[in-house]
């Protein structure tokens, strides 16, 4: 058997019910204490005898009292006879006046409770008519409609800033779940590439009627060379996946002491690339992760090493300033437009495609070195520099306070 809508167990009828408790044990007591106030305004009046005379009050005891004013010619006890009557009259009016009180307060207070609950109902369900909107639409949302927003009117309350809340949750799912399509998209098709050209060489040699020990050398080496791109690729889109999670827990590190030990394996790259490097590495404590902090000094210095010009510059710095530890990445190289920077830090972006696959470059670099960021809560800022180059600059805040708490 269907429940009816009311009497389900809700949250709108246990807010009615407790409106009509709160409202029932109030009357109660106010009734209560109205019936003790006049039961205690009535207890000591007066009674009015014959032809006026106070005969005294409805309580009082017989004994002792005075009468005054009685009839002509009346004795003593007739006297005494008639206030006994008198007062018991009195006591039965009063009696009766008390419950007639009672009654009719009783039912005053039934008919208000029952008002009070159909109210409590009404405004109940005025109450949480923003929570069913909130209700409703979680259930309609799905990972196909992300862009779907309350967008709740009314006073800036408590279900105002659930409302605001859950907006901005659905804001950022629908950031993920586009970033995360659109990176699936491009890793399969930029996976695709380099196992494409394996089964090509492979089949080439193997189709070969004429191979020699040599060509199937050649084929052989290509074939570990594509196999390689595969592995840069894997392990680049399994950093950027780790920056992109956020980090479990803050470990101190110097963003001075991580750039010194990037220089010094880029060296040999630098001596093959003819340009020059120039570094002012100074202390610049913060907190996070060493090991993405390192790849993405890597990524920012190979970066400036790869597309560069000949015979051109980097300029590598790391600085505290107010507080926070900043890394600077400064180099030649050629003209970015300014409308094309943002593009550059989304994975798989090239300025010039052509170049990138000739220097060896996967795309991922600058979309690493801004997910790495982003799970330090640092701010990357990119500028492209007057005559070619770019300026990027690192900023991350002072030391984690779990950094603290978890040593």
């Amino acid at each position: 058997m269907p429940t009816l809508p009311f009497l389900r167990n809700t949250v709108r009828l246990r807010l009615t019910l407790l409106y009509g408790s709160l409202f029932l044990v109030s009357g109660t007591v106010l009734l209560a204490v109205t019936y003790l106030l006049f039961r205690n305004a009535t207890e000591g009046r007066g009674v009015s005898g014959p032809q006026g005379a106070i005969v005294g009050s409805a309580t009082s005891p017989p004994s002792g009292e005075r009468l005054v004013g009685g009839e002509p010619g009346a004795t003593q006890e007739q006297l005494r006879a008639t206030a006994d009557q008198l007062r018991a009259q009195a006591d039965q009016q009063r009696a009766a006046d008390l419950r007639e009180l009672l009654i009719q307060s009783g039912i005053a207070l039934a008919i208000m409770a029952v008002l009070s609950i159909v109210l409590g109902w009404i405004i109940a369900g005025r109450a949480l008519r923003r929570l069913r909107t909130i209700t409703t639409t979680a259930r309609e949302i799905s990972a196909t409609n992300l862009h779907q927003r309350l967008a709740l009117d009314g006073p800036d309350d408590e279900l105002k800033q659930l409302g605001d809340t859950f907006d901005g949750l659905l804001a950022r799912l629908e950031a993920a779940f586009r970033s995360q399509r659109q990176f699936v998209a491009n890793a399969s098709h930029e996976l695709r590439t380099p196992l494409a050209r394996q089964l090509a060489l492979g089949q080439l040699a193997l189709d070969d009627p004429a191979a020699t020990v040599e060509s199937l050398q050649a084929a052989h080496k290509r074939v570990l060379a594509a196999g390689r791109e595969q592995a840069r690729l894997i392990e680049a889109l399994l950093t950027l996946a780790r920056g992109e999670g956020g980090l479990d827990r803050h470990e101190p590190l110097d963003l001075a002491a991580v750039t010194d030990q990037v220089i010094v394996r880029t060296d040999t790259d630098v001596a093959g690339l003819g340009v020059h490097l120039t570094a002012s590495v100074r202390s610049a404590p913060t907190s996070g992760d060493p090991h993405l902090v390192e790849r993405m000094v890597a990524n920012l210095v190979d970066n400036a090493l790869r597309y560069n010009t000949d015979h051109g510059t980097v300029t590598i710095t790391t600085e505290n300033a107010a507080g926070q530890a900043t890394l600077t990445v400064a180099n030649t190289g050629p003209i970015v437009p300014a409308t094309e920077v943002d593009r550059l830090f989304q994975p798989f972006q090239r300025l010039n495609p052509s170049r990138t696959r000739q220097n060896g470059g996967l795309g991922l670099g600058l979309s690493i070195v801004h997910a790495i960021a982003t799970a330090h809560d640092a701010t990357v800022t990119a500028q492209p520099r007057q005559g070619g180059g770019m300026h990027i600059t690192v900023t991350f805040p002072g030391t984690h306070p779990e950094s603290e708490a978890g040593d």
